[in-house]
C-alpha cells in the first residue's frame, strides 16, 4: 500500500509530496523549510531514501539538497541541469528503485522549463501516481514564459506535447500530483480542484482538450506579470541552497526601529490591514500574514533591503520568517513584538482611513480625489472605474511620481493589495484611503466600465 502525503505551502501556492510504502519514502520538490517533511516522515515511521526535483524552481528556494544531505538520501536532478553540487543525475525513461516496492520512471516533460521532469510512481505492477511539478496541473499547465521571451514559444508548444505524452503513456486512473497550481504564479491560469487523475485531466484540461494552436493562443493570452523575486530563485537553486536558519532575530527597541526606517530599510508590520490602518509605527509598511504576505513582499522589495518584522507575538514573527526563507530572504535584520505603542516608544501613531466602494461612490466628484487601481492588467481589462489611475501593485514603487496630487483612494479586488499600497504611500507622506471591499460591490453600485461584459458569472474571481 502506497501512501502519498502532500505538504501544503499556501503562501506560495505550492505542494511538496512525501510518498511511502510504510518503510521507506521518497520526497518530491521539498520547500526550503524541509523540517515539515522530516516531521511527517517521523510521524509515519518511514525513512527518506530519495529526494526528487522536477525542475530548477523559479518561485521558491528548494530544500532538496539540504534535506538529502541531512537524511542521507539520494538527490535526483536532471542530468542536463547545470548545478554546482553533487547529485544523482537522471534522464528520460530511467527507472529508479525506491525500497523493495516502489519504482519511479523519469519522464522528460519540457514546457515549464527545458529540462523539466515528471516522475511516474509504480508499485506492485500498478501505476499509482505521477508527480508532474510544473507540467500538467489541475485543469491547466505551468506557465512557459519564466525563462524569458526568447524561450516562450518553444516552451509553450513543448508544454502541450508534454501533457499529451503523460496522457498517452499513463493509465486514466493514475493520480496526478503537481507542485504548482494552488495559487502559484508559476501556473499559467488558476488551477481547478485539489485532486485529479490522468483520466479527469483528459476530460477537463485545455492542454488535452484543445488542439495545439488553440491551446497556445489561449495560454499566451492569459499570461500576466509574475513576481520580481523569481529572477533570484533559479541562480539560488542552481548554486545549492543550504539549511535555513530559523532561529529568532535580535530584538529591536523603538530607537533602533526608527533608525532603520530613516535609513530606508523596510520595517514590516505583520498585523492585518484593519489593525494597521487604525494605528501603526510611522514609516512602517504593512504586509499582513492573513494574505499572500511573502509573494507581495518579495515582489515589491528592492532585493537585498534589510527587513525588520513587527508581530503581535513571537509566533507571528516566526511564521513570517519561515515564509521569507522560502524565497531566499534568509535572516530578518531584527524583530519586535507587542503592539504599535510598544514599537513607537512614545511617538504619535500614524493612521489612515478605510472605506468601501459605497463611500467611494459618494466621494466621487470631490476636489483632489484620486482613484488608484492596483489590480493586474487582466483584471482591469474586465472592468474598471472610469477616470481611475491604473498602476499594478508590483509597479507602484517605481511609478510613484505618476500618482497625481490629492487624496488617493486605493482599491484592488478584495482589499489586501490596496492595504499594501496604501501603507506604502502613507509612509511616503501621501494622504490615502484604503478601499477595503470586494470589487463585486463596485460592479453592483454601477461604478464600473467593462472592457468585456463583467458579471458574477464570467468575471475571474480574485480575492486578494
Amino acid at each position: 500500500m502506497i501512501t502519498v502525503l502532500p505538504v501544503e505551502t499556501p503562501g506560495l501556492g505550492d505542494r511538496t509530496y512525501l510518498a511511502h510504502d510504510g518503510s521507506v519514502a521518497l520526497v518530491v520538490d521539498p520547500q526550503r523549510d524541509y523540517d515539515r517533511v522530516t516531521a511527517l516522515a517521523a510521524a509515519a515511521g518511514v525513512r527518506i531514501t530519495h529526494v526528487f526535483e522536477t525542475h530548477i524552481h523559479n518561485d521558491y528556494v528548494t530544500g532538496g539538497l539540504a534535506l538529502a544531505r541531512e537524511v542521507g538520501a539520494q538527490y535526483l536532478v536532471n542530468a542536463d541541469d547545470e548545478v554546482s553540487y553533487e547529485r544523482t543525475p537522471v534522464r528520460d525513461d530511467q527507472v529508479i528503485e525506491v525500497g523493495d516496492t516502489m519504482r519511479v520512471r523519469v519522464i522528460h516533460t519540457p514546457g515549464h522549463t527545458h529540462t523539466h521532469l515528471s516522475y511516474a510512481l509504480e508499485a506492485g505492477g500498478e501505476q499509482v501516481a505521477v508527480f508532474t511539478g510544473g507540467s500538467l496541473l489541475y485543469g491547466t499547465t505551468g506557465r512557459p514564459d519564466l525563462l524569458g521571451p526568447d524561450h516562450t514559444d518553444t516552451l509553450v508548444r513543448a508544454q502541450w506535447r508534454s501533457a499529451h505524452r503523460l496522457a498517452e503513456e499513463l493509465p486514466d486512473e493514475t493520480a496526478v500530483y503537481p507542485t504548482h497550481g494552488f495559487g502559484s504564479f508559476c501556473s499559467a491560469t488558476q488551477a481547478a480542484g485539489l485532486s485529479s487523475t490522468i483520466g479527469e485531466e483528459k476530460r477537463t484540461n485545455t492542454a488535452l482538450t484543445a488542439d495545439e494552436e488553440a491551446y497556445v493562443g489561449q495560454l499566451l493570452a492569459g499570461l500576466d506579470a509574475f513576481p520580481a523575486y523569481y529572477a533570484h530563485m533559479g541562480p539560488a537553486n542552481s548554486g545549492g541552497p543550504g539549511r535555513p536558519d530559523l532561529s529568532a532575530p535580535s530584538v529591536a527597541d523603538p530607537a533602533e526601529l526608527r533608525r532603520r526606517i530613516e535609513a530606508g530599510e523596510w520595517v514590516v508590520d505583520l498585523r492585518d490591514r484593519t489593525a494597521f490602518a487604525a494605528g501603526h509605527l510611522a514609516g512602517s509598511l504593512n504586509f499582513g500574514l492573513d494574505g499572500q504576505f511573502v509573494t507581495y513582499l518579495g515582489w515589491l522589495i528592492p532585493w537585498g533591503t534589510p527587513v525588520t518584522l513587527l508581530g503581535e507575538t513571537a509566533d507571528d514573527v516566526a511564521e513570517a520568517q519561515r515564509e521569507l526563507v522560502r524565497i531566499g530572504i534568509d535572516r530578518p535584520a531584527a524583530m519586535a513584538t507587542g503592539g504599535p505603542e510598544d514599537w513607537a516608544g512614545g511617538e504619535p501613531l500614524a493612521s489612515y482611513e478605510r472605506a468601501g466602494f459605497g463611500d467611494l461612490k459618494a466621494a466621487l466628484g470631490g476636489d483632489d480625489l484620486v482613484v488608484l487601481d492596483v489590480r493586474r492588467h487582466q483584471e482591469r481589462a474586465e472592468a474598471h472605474i472610469p477616470g481611475s489611475v491604473h498602476i499594478p501593485v508590483h509597479e507602484v514603487p517605481g511609478r510613484l511620481e505618476e500618482i497625481p496630487a490629492g487624496r488617493v483612494w486605493v482599491h484592488c479586488a478584495g482589499g489586501y493589495r490596496a492595504g499594501v499600497v496604501a501603507a506604502l504611500l502613507h509612509a511616503r507622506g501621501r494622504d490615502v484611503v484604503a478601499v477595503d471591499d470586494s470589487f463585486d460591490n463596485a460592479l453592483d453600485l454601477g461604478l464600473c466600465r467593462s472592457g468585456i461584459p463583467a458579471t458574477r458569472d464570467n468575471r475571474q474571481e480574485i480575492n486578494a
